[in-house]
């Protein structure tokens, strides 16, 4: 069998965005990319519930065919001892390369193809596998990863992101005031509907009971990226997919640039330009 080559990578590629001592910006080797991927085994497998395949534990890395053809967006911290140390990740698949190689990784959970043919004239972002070390799970590195995105759909051209956001377990009763909240807080329109693949899907609106829910303290517990979502305006789409391997419930992003709240293109600048290098 013929083995896909790492794609090749810009060793010149720009940052795009610093705040003090952190830099975002695109992987340049194959050995960054593995790099990122010893960092999103070390969350997803030895802080979180995910379980590791033999040649994952062997090797101490998360990886799976897409991040051959995928961008890697990289939040590096140059204060660390020797070279920068990689304290954040983004995988972006941009849909030009997704329709040429493997599709989107989302597809395996959600039936993203219906969405993509009812806006053929739109350029989709697939946004996954995000990550931040633990010390590192403050305002500045997620601000500077949604630079860094930013910046990256302004240069692609990118009408539209998506992606699965993960809560971590796996019982979506536990997880139901969180859930319900999401779909509550940020309902999806007929036109930007995807649903799960047929028998993986768990209804939102099925989780929602008649309890009285504090949103306040839910708001609290969400996982800070997909309060980032929120904020810029994604939409929550209806269903929920249990990922047994990574121990998490997934639900689908929807976020049109056009949606995104004119307070954070502003924040950002038109051209993200506030935090560049």
């Amino acid at each position: 069998m013929m083995r896909m080559a790492w794609r090749r990578f810009d060793q010149s590629a720009a940052s795009l965005g610093r705040i003090g001592s952190l830099e975002v910006r695109l992987a340049r080797s194959g050995d960054e990319v593995k790099q990122a991927q010893r960092l999103r085994y070390r969350i997803f497998y030895e802080e979180m519930s995910a379980v590791a395949n033999a040649r994952a534990a062997f090797f101490g890395r998360d990886s799976d065919p897409f991040d051959k053809v995928c961008d890697h967006l990289l939040v590096l911290d140059h204060d660390t001892m020797g070279a920068p140390e990689i304290v954040g990740t983004y995988r972006l698949l941009r849909q030009e390369i997704a329709e040429k190689r493997k599709g989107f990784y989302s597809a395996g959970e959600f039936q993203i193809a219906s969405l993509v043919s009812r806006h053929t004239q739109r350029s989709f972002l697939e946004l996954g596998r995000s990550c931040v070390l633990k010390p590192y799970r403050t305002k500045r590195t997620v601000e500077l990863l949604w630079h860094g995105i930013w910046s990256y759909v302004r240069q692609n051209g990118i009408d539209v992101m998506v992606g699965c956001a993960s809560l971590e377990g796996t019982d979506p009763r536990r997880l139901a005031p969180q859930l319900s909240f999401l779909r509550s807080y940020a309902p999806t329109p007929e036109e930007w509907r995807v649903r799960a693949l047929p028998g993986r899907g768990i209804s939102l609106d099925e989780l929602a009971g008649g309890e009285e829910v504090n949103n306040l303290a839910v708001l609290r517990e969400l996982p800070p990226l997909i309060k980032g979502y929120l904020r810029l305006g994604a939409y929550i789409c209806e269903d929920a997919v249990i990922d047994w391997q990574f121990g998490t419930t997934d639900v689908f992003i929807v976020l049109p640039v056009e949606r995104i709240n004119t307070r954070y293109i502003n924040y950002y600048g038109p051209d993200a330009s506030r935090h560049a290098a």
